[in-house]
């Protein structure tokens, strides 16, 4: 479970950075490194996100740990 938190946190830390680059200097590295839409930079989207939701699940977790040092 751990290296899949850790390469979750790792793919939501790169599309976050990338929303920066898109946001401040509305440059999509994803695209310029891939494609515009192409399959590639469509999967790396597509990972990104499902790493976004599955770090969701890490509020229960945390929630979890908590009651149990307690």
């Amino acid at each position: 479970m751990k290296y899949l938190d850790n390469l979750s946190l790792t793919l939501v830390i790169i599309g976050a950075l990338n929303w920066l680059l898109i946001g401040v200097f509305r440059f999509d590295l994803v695209a310029f490194l891939l494609g515009n839409m192409t399959l590639l930079s469509r999967i790396v989207y597509i990972l990104v996100g499902l790493c976004g939701l599955y770090l969701i699940t890490l509020y229960g977790r945390i929630n979890d740990d908590k009651k149990g040092s307690i």
